[in-house]
């Protein structure tokens, strides 16, 4: 292990990341040499030698060590990052921010998400950070006679009427991030903490990769518009190669991408160029042309339609548990979508809801900011539309979208939410530091890169503890919240639980917030503004508006 790591040392010598090292190793021989061939006397050349002899000493641990990978990819100048990270929380507070009715601002949550990856104390003095008279701050209601836990594995189980293979869920798991968007080694990583932990790993629409497959964690194999491991070579879907995939064991779940929150409406191009012979195999496209995902699925093109393409995926998996995911855009489409299953007796097992806010490794600046409606407004609508229509008891759904604290996840839970689905905080667990160069190839830590010897700097056996740790360490924290409240599981929580203030003398709760709709409203006739007029014009055979 060793000699292979020293190797590899001496191919990255002539790298600019490791110029610091190479300087300061060729500076430590100069002088050392300038001594021994008595050009310089001990008392001149010591102090440089030492200098610059410790300071290799210490760029060499660094690209030895596994558990920080800005140090492997930046030896001795990665030092500067932690440096600054410490002094940042405070030159923001005291030179640009300073503080606000005496108390600091909040610190964020990828601090809290590092913390638990990392096993450390998330626990802090004093007393909150929040101005609680400031709008828009939201709290829970909690119990006089909180509840005693035994267990913070809170699961559930996702399969409908027709699912052969229902499939054991945590209410948490890992969103939707594709292999090409990461690199291998942090998908080995996400897949082997997903197993130690016994959570599920959303493949993303690049497809099931031999990485996904290496260490055997429970999978939800996405299918985008460009159908990447189970396609025609003209791009069309092939029942053959997908059933080949879906009836493998690591498949729990097949969910089809509709949309996604960062890029609603938006197709794909991988250019030519990029498509290297690893993933022409894995994604199942030729390597002469570019790889089109088209905005919308070729399979299906009516609500209909869907649901025969949700029936027929599911009898060629076996009977697994078969959902969709989308940001909501049009109301009625997505009310189409409901008619349809009423119409036809098929329903999806899962509908995953993902909110606007939801990240991706690059997306047109318009469609970040202002395509797609945020997650609490699309997931009450989701769930409101089901249970109105009567189908609510046959459909878990699920939801993702700057998902990270256990509050997030109880608030998530209380507007309808089965389980949760995390991207940004199972990224900041493998090392992720935001540096925002993602579409670029240079992720400095080896998490959204092709590069081989940037994916070098993560080291999947320490970021799948990580992983693991930082799942468990949330749903300890979850589990703390859930007994507050004097509640046994997250899916206990009701709007009513959640309190938030809309102006300094103005507190209202959830439930008066997010109305919610009787249960078979919509087929007797609704008066609520936000479902009357999209369920009239609203079609099971079209996507299209009734005229």
């Amino acid at each position: 292990m060793f000699w292979g790591e020293f190797v590899e040392i001496l191919k990255l010598g002539a790298s600019p990341r490791f110029l610091p090292l190479s300087i300061c190793l060729l500076l430590a021989l100069a002088t050392g040499l300038l001594f021994l061939t008595g050009v310089a006397s001990f008392s001149v050349s010591v102090v440089p030698f030492f200098v610059f002899g410790l300071l290799t000493a210490v760029g060499l641990h660094d690209m030895l060590q596994t558990k920080r990978a800005v140090l492997r990819n930046y030896p001795i100048a990665g030092h500067t990052r932690y440096i600054m990270e410490d002094l940042r929380p405070k030159i923001r507070q005291y030179f640009f921010e300073g503080e606000k009715d005496g108390r600091p601002f909040p610190r964020d949550k990828r601090a809290l998400a590092y913390q638990r990856a990392k096993g450390q104390l998330d626990k802090r003095p004093f007393g909150t950070e929040y101005d609680v008279y400031e709008p828009r701050y939201e709290w829970i209601s909690h119990s006089l006679a909180p509840t005693p836990l035994d267990s913070h594995n809170f699961r559930i189980t996702i399969g409908g009427p027709d699912c052969k293979k229902p499939y054991s869920a945590s209410v948490l798991n890992i969103s939707a991030m594709s292999f090409g968007s990461l690199s291998a080694n942090a998908i080995r990583s996400l897949n082997a903490g997903a197993k130690m932990g016994g959570f599920a790993h959303d493949t993303g629409e690049g497809g099931l990769s031999p990485y996904h497959r290496e260490n055997g964690g429970d999978i939800i194999w996405e299918l985008g518009s460009g159908y990447f491991g189970c396609r025609n070579p003209d791009g069309s879907f092939s029942p053959e190669r997908f059933a080949e995939t879906a009836t493998l064991d690591q498949v729990k779940m097949i969910e089809i991408k509709l949309s996604q929150g960062a890029k609603p409406g938006h197709g794909g191009v991988l250019p030519q160029a990029k498509i290297t012979e690893e993933i022409s195999n894995i994604r199942g496209i030729p390597m002469d042309r570019d790889c089109i995902s088209p905005a919308a699925h070729p399979a299906f093109s009516t609500p209909l339609e869907m649901m025969a393409f949700i029936r027929q995926l599911r009898e060629l998996s076996g009977g697994k548990p078969v959902g969709f995911k989308l940001c909501v855009g049009h109301a009625h489409e997505f009310l189409a979508i409901v008619k349809a299953m009423l119409e036809s007796g098929t329903t999806p097992d899962f509908i995953v809801v993902d909110g606007k806010e939801g990240g991706t490794g690059a997306a047109p600046q318009e469609f970040i900011d202002h395509i797609g409606m945020p997650l609490r407004e699309g997931l009450t609508f989701v769930h409101n539309a089901l249970v109105g229509a009567g189908l609510r008891d046959k459909i878990k759904i699920g939801c993702s979208g700057m998902v990270i604290s256990a509050f997030d996840i109880a608030r998530i839970m209380a507007l309808g939410a089965d389980w949760v689905n995390m991207a940004r905080g199972f990224m900041f667990a493998v090392g992720c530091i935001q540096s925002q160069s993602c579409h670029t190839d240079k992720c400095p830590v080896g998490v959204a890169t092709q590069d081989l010897h940037r994916q070098r700097a993560l080291v999947p056996a320490d970021k799948a503890a990580r992983v693991r740790q930082f799942h468990n360490k949330t749903l300890e924290a979850l589990a703390e919240v859930v007994s507050s409240a004097g509640l046994n599981h997250p899916r206990e929580f009701q709007p009513f639980h959640f309190h938030k203030r809309i102006s300094q003398s103005q507190v209202t709760t959830f439930t008066h917030l997010y109305p919610s709709l009787a249960k078979g409203e919509l087929l007797t006739g609704t008066q609520d503004v936000r479902f009357n007029i999209p369920w009239n014009i609203a079609r099971a055979d079209s996507f299209a508006a009734a005229t």
